[in-house]
């Protein structure tokens, strides 16, 4: 275990995930989510693959033993995209990213519902606070009214906000599947499940997009199993509970982005329910190692 590496390849793999963001967020105006979600899963892949030959985990990789789940989590994965990516195209960064800060605490809950895991008072609290903030983020959008565009873009915060939902329930089953299958499995198969989850979008408007476009999309793709491999390395050099709370440092990137390249400045209501969904995911992230300290106490004593 190195927990300064860790944090190191964690925040490598924030910034390398927010340049994917940005170049599907660039691109929205061109092509569909479902186009989107082809060109991020497909060349992934190879990525993802040259990652499984170079550890010698290809073998791993291709074996599946719990098929309904990797299923389930394809499905749940590749709505969680496209309604992430509906969303890009229609919010400022900022409140996109602060909107999706909604997956640890939509992952809590369930977590309890479908796991069975114990949720007590303190952790209640995280949540109730979680999406409190969310709401103030989403409040100016929800009350926005005779504003030109202003219905869409409503749509659009309410898709992110889904799609933290969908995010939230595909992490769940990877909880499930790592009980069964391999990390290897869980990443190749999720990048092949949603290259051909996204080709049943061609009827609903696919289209020939620009050369530039292609190169665009081909990057987010390349990037994104590269960032994947970051975080996946990050996770074996330190604890979950070490590194998770890196993943907040998205805000500060997305603020910078939105403002530098895309001109968007962040406004008071989304600053101040990010923070409040921040706070709230960090409380749950710091009694989650407070409880599993406390299981390897109790371990050790028996």
């Amino acid at each position: 275990m190195n927990p300064a590496r860790g944090i190191a390849l964690k925040l490598i793999s924030v910034v390398v995930f927010m340049a994917m963001t940005s170049l599907i967020k660039a691109t929205a105006d061109a092509v569909p989510p479902g186009e989107a979600i082809f060109f991020r899963s497909f060349f992934a892949l190879p990525i993802v693959i040259i990652m499984l030959a170079w550890t010698g985990h290809l073998n791993d990789g291709l074996r599946i033993v719990n098929r309904p789940a990797h299923i389930i989590r394809g499905v749940v994965g590749a709505t969680a995209m496209a309604l992430m990516f509906f969303g890009l195209g229609h919010i400022p960064l900022p409140e996109a990213v602060a909107i999706f800060f909604a997956v640890p605490i939509f992952v809590t809950l369930l977590a309890s519902l479908l796991l069975g895991e114990r949720i007590r008072l303190y952790r209640m609290g995280a949540i109730a606070l979680g999406f409190v903030g969310v709401l103030i983020i989403m409040s100016p959008r929800l009350l926005a009214e005779g504003e030109t565009g202003s219905d869409l873009k409503t749509i659009a915060s309410v898709a992110v906000f889904c799609a933290a939902f969908f995010a939230a329930m595909a992490t769940v089953f990877v909880r499930k599947l790592m009980a069964t299958d391999s990390a290897a499995s869980v990443s190749f198969w999720f990048a092949v499940f949603t290259t051909l989850l996204s080709l049943l979008s061609v009827p609903f408007g696919w289209v020939v997009p620009s050369w530039e476009v292609v190169g665009q999309l081909i990057l987010a793709g390349l990037l994104g199993g590269i960032a994947q491999i970051f975080m996946t390395t990050a996770y074996r050099h330190a604890e979950a509970a070490v590194i998770a709370p890196f993943d907040y440092s998205q805000i500060v990137l997305a603020l910078l982005v939105g403002y530098f390249i895309f001109g968007e400045l962040p406004t008071w209501v989304t600053l101040f329910g990010a923070s409040l969904t921040i706070a709230a995911g960090l409380l749950i992230i710091w009694r989650e190692r407070q409880l599993g300290l406390a299981r390897k106490n109790d371990t050790l004593r028996s």
